[in-house]
């Protein structure tokens, strides 16, 4: 029997089935009938093997003559290249050919007795068979191997194993055993159930049942039909080699769907968890995508700072704000967390399966996200801060206006009429009297304009303002302002021109009212007094504090302190009036009531301090109405500040316990995940308090508070604290459940995880959860690890660094460091794996097929291997041909596919 060594392939055939001479005797070779069986059975197994280069061979003793076809068999059943072959058709040129392909043969550890390369030459039938023999025993039936027996008994073994099941089937050699023909349609219905109906077979027909299973055989699995089943049924014992041969293509057809269905298993695991993180990945960038897009188009509204210039346009805005910050922010606050949460599941996961860390396509960063949205909040503040700044400086505008326009008014109502009066000619036809009369009365006039020209300056200078502050209606403004100082001006021009014909007519009109002078003198600075008090008693005012409105009635109480200084003035210009009054009627003066000095009257006096008198009590009710609103307000800031005090403090210790339980300090890493939950539902359940600090705010802000002096929070920092709350929860939450899919996938145990959860804590100083690189190399060092110190240390170092930090961010954080503890020590796939996997479904071609991906893999898969391999480019490449070793390269990331 043949022996077999499973570290070498050299084979012993001095006991074997490479007999001399005399063993082929004794083995009955030279019997007609199995030498008959032996010739056609091995023409139909060389055949098998050269019809893959394209060749066949007719009968073997003359076709294997030249060497040619037989170098060209031994070349394709070995996968090898032997020495290019001598093309002559002398007789030494077949010689040295033959010699090539037996020295081969030897090289392959096959000891050759009485064969030499004459005798094929010459066509010895009993040589060429028995070197046709040795060849089928080294290249398909050594490699056999059944519970380490030989290649003989292992076969046979195999055949009794997968027939034992079947009836009338009893399979003790390779000659009787097999003559029915009921072993082979076993062996065919143990692997291809679908290809025979066993039970309707007999032993009592075995010419049928070997036309059965060579038809099957040839047609399905591509086995050709080896024996002649007439030969089998005539022959008393069929000839074992031929027997053997054929046998061993049924072995080496179903041992290849085995390993074909192992490899298909393999491949489809790691194309699942390609297609899972595909899926993973191709999420993340769409909802990355989205809530990049969301920022960039709310930005430009953020950053806009155009509005109509009017205070209710601002209004407008700020509740569009509010709008914003209720309803479409929260949802974007939800997508961020679970962005992040994706991102960090998918890592781990690419960690878990020796796949590279993922990273997104450039602009989609968890960092390039991150600080996104750092620049929303920015412009969010400052958005907020401009709508602020912007209703306090339109509501000045507003005031500034309406200034504008009392003043404006009060100085029309002044002016009207006194261009006709200044160029009137009536002091041509007067008396001296009334000539003198019409002097003073001018002079008069002089004096009144002098003290309107502060009120004109005023005018100015508030139009000024108006412009200088961008006020919505500053044409109308410009327009009223100029109107007015052009009046002025000519005013002034006509005042001077009246002076100088009064002074021309002096000469000839002497005679003054003396009274009625000192009544127009004194009248017309009272009278701007009125006019003065009554504007300040009507003038609008805006104050933000219980001390400024304060302030306010102080000084209307000093005001109000002078009335009777000015009840004293009052009565002594009335007095005066008295005085003309009497004179005129002592003397009868013609026209002597008539002041010729002042169109003021008694009357007019009399009106506006009374009038006076009258706003005063309503000055006090504006003052008092003013003095609540403020004291409200005091109440508001008060509410405000006590509840954000409690709410502050409140998220500040939620965010140091969030921490504290993200460092690993309590309980086991399923511990923590409850404490998590448990904290998480708790913010939630406090999130009323936080709705009810908006409604408070929103007062705050229409009430037109900007400062708080009783609380350091603001509504902003608040909502700020209050997200960061909910992201450390969902992060931490989120980094708890990849440490447990770790601990879980990789085997270790609560102790180990704990021990590195001490020893990374050791060095987080700052209780960041995370470690700088030099922090990490000593943690290293601490529970074990040898790094040297020298050039080649700090090479191992960095190697280390780029596994646990693979995006360069400077840090380590733990799960990182956990993966790498435990990651050295765990089986998984790789790249040489998934090669072999595909070589073994391609039969050892260097390229696969799409037909062989459709037979052996799931649909899905198939169509998934199919649209990404690259067509193959090397040598003996078919029409067709997939690259699966660029692609198992490049589901490691070891190649750009």
């Amino acid at each position: 029997m043949m022996t077999m060594n499973n570290h070498s392939n050299d084979i012993d055939y001095s006991n074997g089935y490479m007999e001399p001479e005399e063993e082929w005797e004794r083995e009955g070779l030279l019997d007609p009938a199995w030498e008959k069986q032996q010739k056609k059975t091995f023409t139909a197994w060389c055949n098998s093997h050269l019809r893959k280069a394209g060749t066949a061979i007719e009968n073997i003793e003359e076709d294997f003559r030249n060497g040619l076809k037989l170098m060209l068999l031994l070349e394709v059943i070995s996968g090898e290249t032997l020495p290019k072959p001598d093309r002559g058709k002398m007789r030494f040129h077949k010689i040295a050919n033959v010699n090539k392909a037996l020295d081969f043969i030897a090289s392959k550890g096959v000891k050759l007795v009485s064969i030499g390369a004459e005798e094929i030459v010459d066509g010895n039938l009993k040589m060429t068979l028995g070197m046709i023999w040795t060849i089928i025993l080294r290249f398909a039936i050594q490699d056999i191997s059944v519970e380490e027996m030989t290649a003989k008994e292992g076969l046979l073994l195999w055949c009794q194993r997968k027939t034992a099941p079947y009836k009338n089937v009893n399979v003790q050699n390779f000659h009787l055993s097999f003559k029915d023909g009921l072993a082979f349609c076993a062996l065919i219905h143990r692997h291809r159930p679908d290809l025979i109906d066993y039970h309707k077979l007999s032993k009592d027909n075995p010419l049928q049942n070997l036309n059965t299973a060579f038809d099957v055989a040839e047609k399905y699995l591509d086995i050709p039909r080896m024996l002649d089943p007439e030969d089998m049924t005539n022959t008393a014992m069929p000839d074992e080699r031929a027997i053997m041969t054929y046998v061993s293509s049924y072995y080496h057809c179903f041992s290849g769907a085995q390993k074909a269905e192992t490899a298909a298993n393999r491949i489809c695991k790691v194309l699942k968890v390609n297609q899972e993180n595909e899926r993973l990945m191709e999420e993340y960038e769409r909802l990355a995508s989205d809530l990049l897009e969301w920022i960039r188009r709310t930005l430009p509204w953020l950053q806009s700072r155009q509005a109509d210039n009017s205070l209710s346009g601002v209004q407008k805005r700020l509740e569009e704000y509010r709008t914003y910050r209720r309803k479409h922010k929260p949802p974007r606050v939800e997508q961020k967390a679970k962005l992040e949460t994706n991102f960090n599941t998918l890592q781990t996961k690419l960690r878990l399966s020796n796949r590279p860390a993922y990273m997104p396509t450039e602009g989609k960063m968890v960092s390039d996200i991150a600080n996104a949205w750092k620049g929303l909040e920015q412009s969010e503040k400052s958005f907020e801060d401009w709508l602020l700044s912007e209703m306090m400086r339109l509501e000045r505008l507003e005031h500034l206006a309406q200034k504008f326009k009392a003043k404006a008014d009060t100085h029309e109502d002044w002016t009207r009429g006194k261009e006709e009066m200044l160029q009137s000619s009536d002091f041509r036809q007067c008396k001296l009297n009334d000539l003198k009369a019409l002097k003073k009365k001018h002079e008069a006039f002089e004096s009144d304009l002098a003290a309107h020209q502060d009120r004109v300056e005023q005018i100015a200078a508030i139009a000024h303002e108006l412009n200088t502050l961008e006020y919505h209606d500053s044409t109308s403004v410009n327009i009223r302002c100029q109107r007015i100082c052009d009046q002025w001006d000519r005013l002034g021009s006509l005042t001077q021109k009246r002076r100088t014909d009064l002074d021309d007519a002096e000469k000839i009109l002497e005679k003054i009212d003396i009274l009625h002078l000192e009544f127009a003198k004194r009248a017309a600075p009272f009278n701007n007094w009125l006019d003065g008090t009554r504007e300040d008693l009507v003038d609008m005012f805006i104050v933000h504090t219980v001390e400024e409105i304060q302030g306010l009635i102080d000084a209307h109480g000093q005001f109000k302190a002078t009335l009777s200084d000015a009840d004293k003035e009052y009565n002594s210009i009335i007095g005066l009036v008295k005085d003309v009054e009497s004179t005129v009627q002592k003397y009868q003066i013609p026209g002597g009531l008539q002041n010729p000095y002042t169109t003021l009257t008694s009357s007019d006096l009399s009106k506006k301090w009374s009038e006076v008198k009258h706003l005063v009590p309503q000055r006090d009710t504006t003052l008092q109405a003013e003095l609540r609103k403020q004291q409200n307000n005091e109440m508001l800031r008060r509410q405000f500040a006590e509840k954000s005090n409690q709410v502050g403090p409140w998220i500040e210790r939620q965010m140091d316990a969030v921490t504290a339980i993200g460092m690993g300090l309590q309980g086991s890493l399923e511990d923590q995940l409850h404490q998590l939950k448990q904290y998480e539902q708790n913010v939630f359940a406090y999130k009323p308090h936080i709705e009810e600090l908006e409604k408070i705010h929103q007062a705050v802000q229409e009430g037109m508070i900007f400062e708080n002096r009783y609380t350091q929070y603001t509504m902003e920092t608040l909502r700020v604290g209050w997200e960061q709350l909910l992201t450390s929860i969902n992060r931490n939450v989120n980094e708890v459940e990849n440490q447990i899919l770790t601990r879980d996938s990789k085997g270790i145990t609560q102790e180990q995880l704990n021990e590195f959860r001490a020893s990374f804590n050791h060095f987080d100083k700052n209780r960041t959860g995370r470690l700088a690189p030099e922090e990490f190399k000593s943690c290293l060092v601490s529970i074990g690890y040898s790094i040297g110190k020298d050039r080649q240390g700090e090479i191992d170092f960095q190697r280390i660094l780029a596994v646990v930090d693979p995006n360069s961010t400077g840090y380590v954080h733990f799960d990182a460091f956990l993966d790498f503890m435990t990651r050295e020590s765990t089986d998984t796939d790789t790249a040489e794996q998934v090669i072999d996997s595909f070589r073994i479904l391609a039969g050892d071609k260097p390229y696969i097929l799409s037909d062989e991906l459709r037979r052996e893999l799931p649909p899905d898969q198939a169509e998934y291997c199919i649209q990404r391999m690259a067509p193959y480019k090397g040598v003996n490449a078919v029409p067709g041909a997939l690259d699966y070793m660029s692609f198992s390269t490049a589901l490691y990331g070891e190649s750009d596919l």
